[in-house]
């Protein structure tokens, strides 16, 4: 694509507007009228990228091979607006990435990884079932980490109005990594958002939060099980994970919800997931308004706090590990994704039998034509068609 036509398409699908994000509006929102800026031509805006990476004390060659030859990459823009976690029901999501095939998986590695997760366990307080259940939704188990070079995929994403600030850092946190030894470029690679690895951090987290699990001296959450599920357990130890606690639970509502409401009302702080819930308040108070288990029991713990969280699958309390997955993402679907997969790898459930995978079908013999029988010595010729 020309440079030309990308700023043309560019202007089409960035609909960005700085004083939204300012105000915490949504810029793409339907009604939206207000003009797109104008961008700066890409070449020009990358670099301004290489001199602030000098500035930042980059080396040179490093800023030179990753940003070699990079232009913007059209179908991240369209990724970046089609979400699952924001387009989905959070029912539909839940059947689509929490199915029986998935339960089981998690459930076989949690045992093939029980040793090390236990080791794990034991430094980061963080249960060996959460852990999975991260790894699960995040790379399939490890299966899938990213295939796409992340450099084009952070400067498309920071070339775009909608989230610039952010994904500009995170372009210059993938150079420090490859600046400081962490991992070659050829192998930094990750997802269509700029998530890396098994654990799917940014390159942000990633300086955080990755661990040398195994002493091997490299920071390795592409490969080494040991660093991926280190680094999974350390980032929701140093987020505030509380050993012990639960995530949260479903609950039942009083018929009139109106002094619940006044007593609770939603919060105004924080990412777009946690204005969906209410202010923190201790069960007992839960309790006095009304709320009850999904079972219509009293509700335990009277001396935790808990956020009332309504979505089109029911009512949850959740606690303040249910906030520690969203620390991760920043959506109720995948939050409630996580916290749904890490019950049912433990709750002992009987599952159903996988379905024996069928053999494939022999390929059929293809007809043969059978030969005429001899002709009897003797036997009269047959005529000659004749031609017309």
């Amino acid at each position: 694509m020309t440079m030309g036509r990308w700023l043309v398409l560019a202007l089409c699908l960035l609909p960005a507007i700085v004083g939204a994000q300012v105000l915490g509006a949504d810029p793409t929102a339907p009604g939206n009228t207000t003009p797109a800026p104008v961008l700066m031509p890409f070449p020009e805006w990358l670099q301004g990228v290489r001199e602030e990476a000098l500035a930042r004390g980059i080396s040179a060659p490093t800023v030179t091979s990753a940003l070699r030859d990079i232009t913007p990459v059209e179908q991240i823009l369209n990724r970046d607006r089609s979400q699952a976690e924001f387009k989905e029901s959070l029912s539909q999501y839940l059947s689509r990435r929490v199915g029986i095939p998935t339960v089981r998986l998690g459930r076989q590695m949690a045992t093939t990884h029980g040793p090390l997760l236990s080791k794990i366990e034991s430094q980061y307080k963080v249960p060996p079932h959460v852990m999975v259940a991260v790894w699960g939704l995040e790379s399939n188990f490890g299966r899938f980490s990213g295939v796409r070079p992340l450099m084009p995929t952070l400067a498309t994403l920071a070339y775009d109005n909608r989230r610039s600030a952010m994904f500009r850092s995170q372009l210059f946190d993938a150079l420090t990594i490859v600046d400081a030894g962490h991992i070659d470029l050829p192998r930094l690679k990750g997802s269509w958002a700029g998530a890396m690895g098994q654990p799917q951090f940014m390159p942000s987290s990633y300086l955080k939060y990755a661990v040398d699990f195994d002493g091997d001296g490299h920071r390795d959450i592409w490969s080494s099980s040991a660093d991926v599920f280190g680094s999974i357990g350390n980032y929701l130890a140093v987020n505030g994970w509380m050993p012990g606690h639960a995530w949260g639970r479903p609950v039942t509502l009083p018929a009139s919800t109106t002094a619940l409401d006044a007593a609770a009302p939603l919060r105004t702080t924080g990412c777009r997931a946690a204005k969906e819930m209410t202010e923190p308040r201790p069960l007992a108070e839960w309790q006095k308004l009304g709320v009850r288990t999904a079972s219509g029991e009293a509700l335990p713990g009277a001396d935790m706090t808990a956020s009332l969280l309504r979505t089109d699958a029911g009512p949850f309390l959740v606690y303040r590990n249910y906030e520690v997955f969203l620390s991760y993402n920043c959506a109720h679907a995948y939050a409630m994704a996580v916290a749904r997969l890490s019950d049912r790898i433990v709750d002992g459930e009987p599952l159903p039998e996988a379905a024996p995978t069928k053999k494939k079908a022999a390929p059929k013999k293809r007809a043969t034509a059978k030969k005429a029988p001899a002709k009897k010595k003797g036997a009269a010729k047959k005529a000659p068609t004749r031609r017309r």
